[in-house]
C-alpha cells in the first residue's frame, strides 16, 4: 500500500509544497490559488495578472496619467484666462462718451448648473491681482471673478469661469479682446479662430473659439467662450479627459456656446443681491 506524500515534503522538481505560491519563471510569482491542488489534476486558472514570459506588471492605468496630465492642463487654462482678463481690461482704446450704470455683478456660486460642477478653487483673488494697475478707459471700477469648478461624475472634468465687472465701454470690443489676450497668452496656439453664436434665451452675443495650450510633453485642446454686456465680461472653458489631445473637429462649438450662456445666467447677479460667494 503506497504512503501518501509527507505534507512537508517538497513538490517535483524542488517546487515548495502545495498551498505555497509557486514562483513561475525568471522569479515572477503566478497567481496560482493558495490552497492545495486537487488530486484530478489542476484546474484552469484565468491569469489576470501574467504579463506573459518575464515581462515586469503593467504601470498605473491610463485614466489615471489623464487625470496627472488633466491637473496640468486646468492650470494651463487658469493662467490663460487670468492672462485674457487683465488684456480685456488694460489694452482697448476707450471710446467718446459716457459709462453705463452699474446694475450688475459677477459672483462664484458654490455650484454651477443644478450641481453639475462644484467649486473647488476660488480665483477671485487671483483674477484681482490681474487687474491691479489696469487702464479704467473701457471699465470703469472694474472687479474680478474667478473659479475652478469640478465635475460630479468624479472623473476629472474641470470648468474654469473669469471674468470683470464694472461699468463697460464697448463690451463687444472688451469680449473680443478677452479672447485675444487668451489666445496670445503663453504657450497657447489658437486653433479654431473665434465664432460668434447666439443661443436660444440668450439676450448676448457668445463667441468661441478652439485653443491647445502646451506644458511641457502635455497638450490640452479646449473650447473657450465670453460674453459682454454694459456691466459684465466673461469666459468660460471646459477641459476633460479627452482634452488631451484631442481632434479640434470633434468639439461642439454651439454646445460650448450654450454651456456660456447658463453660466453666465448664474454667475451674474444685480447688484446688492445677496452674495452666493
Amino acid at each position: 500500500m503506497n504512503m501518501p506524500p509527507s505534507p512537508q515534503s517538497p513538490g517535483p522538481y524542488g517546487a515548495p509544497p502545495p498551498g505555497q505560491p509557486t514562483p513561475g519563471p525568471y522569479g515572477v510569482q503566478q497567481p496560482w490559488p493558495q490552497q492545495p491542488y486537487p488530486q484530478q489534476g489542476f484546474p484552469q486558472q484565468p491569469f489576470p495578472q501574467q504579463q506573459g514570459w518575464g515581462m515586469p506588471p503593467m504601470g498605473p492605468p491610463a485614466p489615471r496619467r489623464n487625470r496627472t496630465g488633466l491637473v496640468i492642463g486646468i492650470i494651463a487654462i487658469v493662467l490663460v484666462m487670468l492672462g485674457g482678463l487683465g488684456f480685456a481690461v488694460s489694452k482697448l482704446a476707450g471710446a467718446a462718451g459716457g459709462f453705463p450704470e452699474a446694475k450688475y455683478r459677477l459672483t462664484v456660486p458654490p455650484t454651477l448648473l443644478n450641481g453639475q460642477y462644484t467649486l473647488a478653487q476660488d480665483l477671485t483673488e487671483k483674477s484681482q491681482e490681474s487687474l491691479k494697475n489696469a487702464s479704467q478707459r473701457d471699465i470703469r471700477d472694474p472687479q474680478g471673478a474667478a473659479g475652478q469648478y469640478s465635475g460630479a461624475k468624479g472623473d476629472g472634468t474641470s470648468l474654469v469661469f473669469s471674468g470683470v465687472y464694472g461699468r463697460v465701454k464697448n463690451p463687444a470690443k472688451q469680449r473680443d479682446s478677452m479672447l485675444r489676450g487668451a489666445r496670445e497668452g503663453d504657450g497657447a496656439t489658437i486653433v479654431t479662430p473665434p465664432k460668434d453664436a447666439t443661443p436660444a434665451g440668450s439676450d448676448v452675443k457668445i463667441t468661441c473659439q478652439v485653443l491647445s495650450k502646451s506644458q511641457g510633453a502635455f497638450s490640452v485642446t479646449f473650447p473657450m467662450c465670453a460674453w459682454g454686456d454694459s456691466n459684465t465680461v466673461g469666459s468660460v472653458g471646459v477641459v476633460s479627459p479627452a482634452s488631451a489631445g484631442q481632434n479640434p473637429s470633434d468639439i461642439d462649438v454651439a454646445q460650448a456656446a450654450e454651456l456660456t450662456v447658463k453660466v453666465r445666467n448664474e454667475v451674474r447677479r444685480p447688484i446688492g443681491s445677496g452674495s452666493t460667494r
